[in-house]
């Protein structure tokens, strides 16, 4: 290990050559109170930033030690630091100058969702802290900038470290706040199952948001306020007694008039499987950790799914316990995608009407009689979603605005009305006497089966570096491969498609074989990642600054949509 002066004299001696010299400064350099590590330097001053890692050691960072003994305390301060490193420095990216990326100082940027991220990992055993960053070396042309590196380096980066990365006095009670609530919320997720729900929204929770495109929660929002037959109270740790709306496991249908705040409900539960920063107005929304988000996506592949819950008789006789499509109409995507959440664990659909193929999820009583049973290969959710419920112990939240057949199915009724919660659950059974269901002449509930293993990548060079580029939170490229994900509306961040495919790389080279099912690849998958971490997707390269940790239901589905599997 060389020392922070040597790194100095390297600069000085390196500056004003051409821009490869860069390459000599690779390596680990004792700096006060941390190491700083140069995983990767750039080839050129306008392509991607160099790698830096930053180690404190955990007696100098000094964090307490309770404050990263168990998994989700850990998480929530690794969180809390990327957040307060980002915000010390801000004011010296660019600071330094030069020509493309010269004086970039890139770090992680997190949403308002609380997760493990790359960019910050605190040892559970000595409390070291390990931080990520990318910057841009500065150049002039093509010719090395030593002189605003040394700034960079010397005199930017140690005041981040220490206002981000130490345990300050004056920050104690802030990053307290961040421990308890991380306290409260692991705390609320577990009553989920002792009280029976499937979901849990408290009183005063902000759920709409400042604008279709923003996550911030919107100013002067009504609060959340829980009809009072579905209240539910909890006494949290730190918080003390909290009360809010229990939603049971079974079926639950919201309904309402146009923009009542049925669609801004479901969203709010959709990411709840994620915890929330303090402010975000959603701290104390909890969700099934397993939650899926349904919805048709028209044109998505289908590689060897089994669909017969929903669709059987072909007229061409295809085999749908093992089904093929590359162009998936909106009712076949649909039945794949409840039969993947189901055979990947599940325990809770959220459907919103808006997004649903009709034709999957009713048939009206019109229509059954001019067009026979026998003659329609789709069997509706409605005549499935009792089934899921109670053979397979599968419960559904379901906004419906038209839908009104399924009042005969749902144990739970809430009516949104300005944005207010109501039970309407007696009034709309009693509603629905007078519509009653014609009868039923559908198969009984059989599981699906998981028919799809993947096979090895032939055309591939494992071997070898295979490029990966993410689309935001659209999706990614690998190798000249795009995996379309727009649809998973519960990625929250562009690092999970990051993440994803650097899962699906090492999938490729480790479990691709023929004999495992997407089942199981994406057991074994989650269990390393809740084990070790992101860090283990690192084993043929530099680690990286900008993944974020996807649940097990969004691996499963990045396999499932793969056209090239």
């Amino acid at each position: 290990m060389k020392t922070e002066h040597e790194l100095r004299s390297l600069l000085e001696r390196i500056d004003r050559r051409g821009y490869p010299a860069y390459k000599e400064t690779k390596g680990t350099y004792q700096f006060g109170g941390y190491l700083l590590r140069i995983d990767h330097v750039q080839g050129d001053p306008f392509a991607s930033p160099s790698h830096v890692t930053i180690e404190v050691p955990g007696k100098k960072a000094g964090f307490p030690a309770e404050y990263y003994d168990r998994k989700h305390r850990r998480t929530a301060l690794e969180d809390h630091l990327i957040r307060r490193f980002r915000t010390v420095s801000k004011k010296y990216d660019r600071a330094a100058k030069g020509s493309g990326k010269s004086g970039t100082i890139s770090v992680c940027s997190p949403g308002q969702e609380i997760l493990p991220r790359s960019a910050c990992r605190i040892d559970p055993q000595t409390g070291t802290v390990s931080y990520r960053l990318e910057i841009g070396f500065p150049a002039n042309g093509r010719t090395i900038n030593s002189g605003e590196l040394i700034r960079i380096l010397y005199d930017f980066l140690p005041v981040c470290v220490r206002q981000a990365l130490f345990f300050r006095d004056e920050t104690a009670s802030e990053l307290k706040r961040v421990i308890d609530l991380s306290d409260d919320q692991a705390f609320l997720r577990q009553q989920l199952d002792t009280l029976g729900l499937a979901a849990f929204v408290a009183e005063g929770a902000i759920l709409p948001r400042s604008s279709g495109i923003s996550s911030l929660p919107m100013k002067d929002a009504r609060p959340f306020a829980a009809p009072g037959s579905l209240k539910v109270s909890i006494d949290l740790p730190h918080h003390g007694p909290l009360t809010g709306m229990g939603i049971r496991r079974g079926i639950t249908l919201i309904v309402g008039g146009g923009y009542h705040g049925k669609s801004t409900l479901l969203k709010a539960l959709e990411l709840g499987v994620y915890d929330h920063i303090e402010g975000d107005g959603r701290e104390f929304v909890v969700t099934d950790p397993t939650a899926v988000k349904i919805r048709s996506e028209d044109g998505r592949s289908v590689h060897g799914t089994d669909i017969s819950l929903f669709i059987n008789d072909l007229p061409d006789g295809r085999d749908t316990k093992s089904f093929y499509t590359e162009d998936a109409s909106g009712s076949t995507s649909q039945a794949a995608n409840v039969a993947e959440a189901v055979l990947n664990g599940s325990r809770l659909l959220l459907i919103d009407e808006d997004t649903c193929a009709t034709n999957f999820m009713i048939r009206d009583e019109l229509m059954q009689k001019v067009i026979a049973r026998d003659q329609e290969p789709i069997t509706p959710f409605l005549d499935r979603i009792g089934g899921l419920k109670e053979k397979a112990g599968v419960s559904t939240i379901l906004v419906a605005g038209s839908f009104g057949t399924y009042f005969h199915a749902a144990d739970t009724i809430i009516q949104m009305d300005r944005y207010e919660p109501l039970d309407i659950t007696e009034k709309a059974r009693e509603a629905a006497k007078d519509y009653p269901l014609p009868p039923r002449t559908d198969k009984p509930y059989s599981p699906p089966t998981d028919a799809k293993k993947i096979r090895a990548l032939k055309d591939w060079d494992l071997n070898g570096r295979i490029k990966t580029k993410t689309l935001g939170r659209d999706g990614f490229m690998i190798g000249h491969e795009t995996v379309e994900l727009r649809y998973l509306e519960q990625l929250s961040e562009a690092g999970q498609c990051a993440a994803l495919a650097k899962l699906l790389l090492y999938a490729a080279r480790h479990h691709f074989n023929g004999r495992e099912s997407v089942a199981r690849i994406t057991e074994v998958l989650s269990g390393r990642l809740d084990k070790e971490g992101l860090d283990f997707l690192f084993e043929a390269s530099f680690p990286a600054v900008g993944l974020t940790m996807p649940r097990p239901q969004e691996i499963a589905a990045c396999l499932y949509r793969c056209r090239f599997l």
